[in-house]
């Protein structure tokens, strides 16, 4: 069994009317040809055609490229108080408060801004444990009144700062013979 096939035209074609046959021969009635010479010189241009599609070859997807799985950020580092390190065996931590320990190199910070003392304790702790220094003296002074100093309370604070507190093991204040409550221990890890 054939199925009967419609004419070949575009779907929304309709029949013309006969008002509308009316109307175009009234129009067509009104149209006066070019005159000689101007329009008939050119050849019609060709209707563009409306660019047709090609299907593109399918490129295969690029694959995936297996990534690491981001490595785990270290905890971070308790803070450290003075004469206190978490890990530090207690010999070492008795021998750092006692002022038992070989003070390889000394930092004086008297007479300077916090700006310029904390710059100068950064300088100071990098180029110490670069040259493989383990214990510094830090003198921070005392301040004019017990209990004040404005560099003696900033210091600790600054040794517990991420940046520093990776080089530091533990600090503590020092013995009298190295300027006690205005002066402190720092033992500095070993450069990895």
């Amino acid at each position: 069994m054939t199925k009967s096939r419609a004419p070949d035209r575009p779907p929304t074609e309709r029949p013309v009317s006969a008002d509308e046959k009316a109307l175009w021969q009234k129009v067509m009635g009104t149209v006066r040809p070019l005159p000689r010479g101007k329009g008939r010189d050119k050849p019609p241009v060709p209707p563009v055609p409306p660019p047709v599609a090609r299907a593109q070859p399918r490129t295969p997807l690029p694959r995936p490229v297996a990534t690491p799985p981001p490595t785990p950020k270290p905890p971070a580092e308790p803070p450290l108080e003075h004469g206190e390190a978490p890990g530090l065996d207690k010999r070492t931590r008795l021998r750092l408060r006692r002022g038992h320990v070989e003070i390889q190199r000394v930092m004086d910070l008297h007479g300077l801004t916090q700006a310029e003392a904390h710059r100068a304790l950064v300088g100071f702790l990098e180029s110490a444990q670069a040259a493989g220094k383990r214990a510094v003296l830090v003198i921070t002074g005392k301040g004019l009144t017990p209990g004040s100093g404005v560099l003696r309370a900033a210091v600790p604070r600054w040794l517990n700062e991420p940046a520093l507190r990776s080089m530091i093991r533990a600090f503590s204040h020092a013995a009298p013979k190295d300027g006690g409550e205005g002066a402190l221990y720092v033992l500095l890890r070993r450069k990895r």
